[in-house]
Parts: structure tokens; sequence; C-alpha cells
């Protein structure tokens, strides 16, 4: 969800942080190691009957830790660098001056390690498509991030005062579910784009292609990582969701709703957003990942807020322009299934 949001107290924290970095030593290397979740317990075990168990380690198997390498750390010993930054969480700041951070969910360093992890794991993903070099960057910076410091049960992206991405707990704590990472992210990327929020249908598109990445960023650290995909992939934040719905399987949303445009807006954006990340997924199933991908994050750049048709034809455009008529045609097919074009 995005809102705007007034953190308090960001010059205390930040000042607290500098203390403490100040006190403990990094190695200065850019490369370390963690334990993670791909993306999460639900999704990579298949198993829907996982509950949360106020943070309890026994709830989850150690099958669902995946040993994964982090990169462009900044060599302080902190999860800061090039492309994420976690500027202040609930309890302890995870440290290693070796760049070693496995912990368990029962810690609240792991939804540190794990924001850290994706959010670096979604600009490198950008980077390897030509951002940032052969075109423009798509939220080309170090993502701040504050870690379990909400009282509630709700993540979003803010820029007040600042750009970052805040995640909350309760039930399953917002950042154990790398889909709720990957989607807030996402809201990131269109700030960075300069995507513009002018209506309902640009927060519904906003919604829904964070879901969208969610899914498709998911979907290719997993098979890097050689970690099983579980079916449904069009279901979102399979974890998270436990907590707060019944039917099985468990998902905040899914990619695959029957929802048609215009009919099927009703002005809650979360609610239209499955609209458009429903056309999107038909375009990555209808292409391979990484062509996919490119053409959704081109067509966005200066969007300025209007209808899910407008960028519709911007995305096709895209489409034309990096990969010709065939692949344009397939992008305009993924739109007229929904009703978009």
């Amino acid at each position: 969800m995005r809102l705007r949001f007034f953190a308090l107290a960001c010059l205390i924290t930040l000042t607290m942080v500098s203390s403490v970095s100040a006190a403990k030593p990094g190695d200065g290397t850019s490369t370390g190691t963690a334990m993670v979740f791909v993306p999460n317990p639900v999704q990579s075990l298949g198993d829907e009957s996982l509950t949360d168990q106020k943070d309890s380690d026994a709830a989850v198997p150690a099958a669902a830790y995946h040993k994964v390498g982090l990169r462009d750390l900044d060599g302080s010993g902190f999860l800061r660098g090039k492309w994420a930054n976690v500027v202040s969480e609930t309890g302890n700041p995870a440290y290693s001056p070796t760049n070693t951070f496995n912990y368990t969910r029962s810690q609240d360093e792991f939804e540190q390690v794990m924001a850290y992890y994706w959010a670096t794991e979604a600009q490198e993903y950008i980077q390897t498509l030509g951002f940032g070099t052969r075109y423009r960057g798509a939220n080309n910076e170090s993502q701040d991030m504050r870690i379990n410091q909400l009282g509630y049960d709700n993540s979003f992206e803010t820029d007040h005062p600042k750009d970052e991405l805040r995640f909350g707990k309760g039930g399953v704590d917002d950042a154990e579910d790398a889909e709720v990472i990957l989607h807030e992210y996402g809201h990131a990327i269109h700030v960075g784009q300069n995507f513009s929020f002018a209506s309902e249908q640009a927060g519904a598109i906003s919604e829904g292609f964070g879901d969208y990445w969610a899914a498709t960023v998911s979907h290719v650290v997993a098979q890097r990582e050689h970690v099983a995909e579980r079916e449904p992939l069009v279901c979102i934040a399979d974890w998270d969701s436990v907590s707060y719905t019944s039917a099985v399987p468990h998902c905040l949303r899914r990619l695959d709703s029957p929802l048609m445009y215009p009919g099927g807006l009703n002005g809650e954006v979360h609610h239209d957003g499955q609209i458009w990340s429903h056309a999107l997924w038909n375009i990555h199933e209808a292409l391979d990942d990484q062509q996919a991908d490119t053409i959704i994050l081109m067509g966005q750049f200066d969007f300025p807020g209007t209808t899910m048709t407008a960028l519709a034809q911007r995305t096709v455009a895209a489409a034309q322009s990096l990969y010709g008529s065939a692949t344009a045609a397939k992008v305009t097919a993924a739109f007229h299934d929904r009703g978009i074009l």
C-alpha cells in the first residue's frame, strides 16, 4: 500500500545508528552470506498449513531457509549497501564483522536481512535488464527501509519526509515475506520513474504492478537459487496472508483475477489493480522474463497518471520499439484479454 506518512524521530534514530557503526567496524568487503526465505515458506515448501505462532522458530521447518549471497554491501558490517539500506529497526541492528547474517524468524534481525536481500535483488535484476546503463535508471539508488517499527500489520512506500519503505508487524511480520517487500519496492520503482499518482487508476496500476513485480522477481531469484516453485505462482504473499485469510491457497491477491476493464473497476486501488496485474502476467506468460519486464518497465517512465488504456498503449509502443511488431502484437493481446485495449 502506498501512503504518505511523516516518520518521527528520524534524526535521533540515525544518530544512534551512526554511534553504533563507529563502535563496530566491518571488514570492508562488499559480499557476504545470509539465510533467507525464497520467497516465503508457504511457496517454497508448498505447505498451506503453516501458521505464524507468534514468530516461533518451531512454526517453520528448517528447509524453508536458504543460504544466499549478499552483494553490494558497504563494508561496515551493517545491512547498508549500494542498493539497499536498513536505516532503523525494532531490536538490535543486524551486524556481522564478517558479513555473515544467519538468523531465524524469531530474531528481529531476520526481517532486516530479508529486506536488504530482496531490495538488492530487485535492483540488481533491473540493472541486468539495462536500466541505469543502457536505459534510464529505475529507482537507481540505495533504498532506505525501516523494519517492524509500525505497531500494526501494514507496509508502505512513502516520500515524506524522505523516500523509504516501511514494514509493519502483526501476524506474520511483513518483511518475512519477500513478496511483500517486492510489492513495496514496486512503488519505489514508480517514484524513481517519475510515475504520476494523479488518479485512482494510476494508484490501481501501481498496486497491480507491485503484485506483478513481487511474482516476477520471486520467480527469477527462485530459478537462480534452485529453489522449488510451488503452484500457484499467481498467488501473492502466501505466507503473510496466512494470518488474515481462511481460504486455501492463502493469497493476499492473485494475478489471475477474472475482473475486466472498465466494468470491474470499483475505485478501490488494490481491487482494481488486479485487472492490471493480470494483464502484466499475461505478458509474462507470452514472453520470456527479461523481455516482459524490460517492456513493462520501459512503458512506465513519465506516465502522467491517467488511465490503464493510456499506459497499455505506451507499453505496446515500448514493445514495438524494443523488439518489433510480433512482440508488440503479443503485448496488445495481453491487454485486450482484460478489456484494456
